[in-house]
């Protein structure tokens, strides 16, 4: 990139964004706990998606300080439905750091930031230069693939060093002195909306007669991501069961659990290759009370998508006596439908319970009579 061309993309990205600018909810404040709340919402989630969720937050914690005190349990409950659970643990760790050490204020500095729990390179950038001026480049994906098409870079910057090297040392160029909040969201508002994966507007975007990748006539080759690893198929067994009152089992999952940890679910395991579905059901409910359970009755099933794994998910229902629940501590709870509210349950498991309702014109069969 000819070091004269820098400005004068600058300038014509600027000019662009005082135009074209989204009205997002966060981008109504300067408060970095905004700024730091939004770009882990909007990690792995679009944009539509996490607007109500972002408002709802805010009104339950408008502050470090709100958050950090809240039970995590609250927190979870949040943010049911935003899936990777880990990033709200990770909020509720850093909220409580934050307010130790830093009098609940988050730092201003890349490094500092990039100590809390949660916190990498570009969300670290993202609140440096969006809410403190800092002036670095957030790269995210959008920013990578704008810059590499500006550049023309070679290679997959998500697995090989020189390209990601390359993006990075391009994207620090571009970033103008005392400018770089208004860039950066320039940049993100461009990839999102003209410069796109797998379709460009070239004709309307300003930065057109700068780009390498336009100029040589194949802006989408640009930059060259490898194919995402093909989807696993599982398939995962809840039971629900419910006592002779008419109230639901939820279990917890332990908080180690990578994808889901902390959250109220049905009994829940994953069938193995070999297991039926009926059998896997069986070993759900052995969790809770070591039962032999006999036949269980379905009530439907759902497919949904996590990480890289397609799972289907079937629903089991069953009755059970209470005080058959073995070892109930606060990780097993007897709840009444209308209080589910009251429990971070994700997506999936609200639906398959809201099938489970609509099933129950239904008997289930009543365990509570097996030996």
């Amino acid at each position: 990139m000819p070091p004269e061309l820098i400005p004068q993309i600058q300038t014509a990205l600027l000019d662009w964004y005082k135009q074209h600018k989204r009205d997002l909810p966060w981008r109504r404040s300067t408060d970095p706990y905004a700024v730091w709340i939004s770009e882990i919402m909007l990690q792995q989630t679009t944009v539509a998606a996490v607007i109500p969720f972002y408002t709802r937050w805010m009104q339950r914690f408008p502050t470090v300080t709100t958050l950090a005190e809240a039970p995590v349990d609250d927190v979870l409950v949040h943010w049911a439905g935003l899936g990777y659970y880990a990033r709200a643990r990770n909020l509720h760790k850093a909220a409580g750091i934050i307010t130790d050490r830093y009098s609940g204020v988050l730092p201003g500095s890349v490094e500092l930031l990039k100590t809390l729990p949660g916190i990498g390179d570009y969300t670290a950038a993202a609140i440096a230069s969006i809410a403190y001026g800092e002036d670095v480049p957030a790269v995210d994906a959008n920013i990578t693939r704008v810059v590499s098409r500006l550049g023309a870079i070679p290679g997959d910057p998500v697995r090989e060093t020189a390209s990601r090297r390359a993006v990075n040392e391009l994207a620090l160029r571009l970033v103008p002195s005392g400018q770089a909040s208004d860039f950066n969201q320039a940049m993100m508002d461009l990839g999102s909306s003209l410069c796109l994966s797998d379709r460009t507007s070239c004709s309307v975007c300003p930065l057109c007669k700068y780009c390498d990748a336009y100029n040589l006539g194949t802006p989408t080759a640009f930059p060259a991501i490898a194919k995402k690893a093909k989807t696993e198929g599982q398939r995962d067994v809840s039971v629900a069961i419910t006592d002779n009152l008419g109230k639901l089992l939820l279990m917890q999952r332990s908080i180690s659990d990578p994808l889901w940890g902390g959250l109220w679910e049905l009994p829940r395991v994953s069938a193995t290759a070999s297991e039926s579905l009926e059998d896997a059901a069986a070993r759900a409910v052995s969790l809770v009370n070591g039962l032999n359970t006999g036949t269980l009755l379905p009530f439907g099933s759902l497919k949904h998508i996590v990480a890289n794994r397609k799972i289907t998910l079937y629903g089991y229902s069953a009755v059970l006596k209470a005080e058959m629940v073995r070892e109930q501590s606060s990780k097993t709870q007897w709840t009444a439908l209308h209080s589910l509210q009251d429990y971070a349950l994700a997506t999936p498991q609200r639906r398959l319970i809201a099938q489970y309702i609509a099933s129950q014109e239904q008997p289930a069969l009543d365990l509570g009579e097996l030996g």
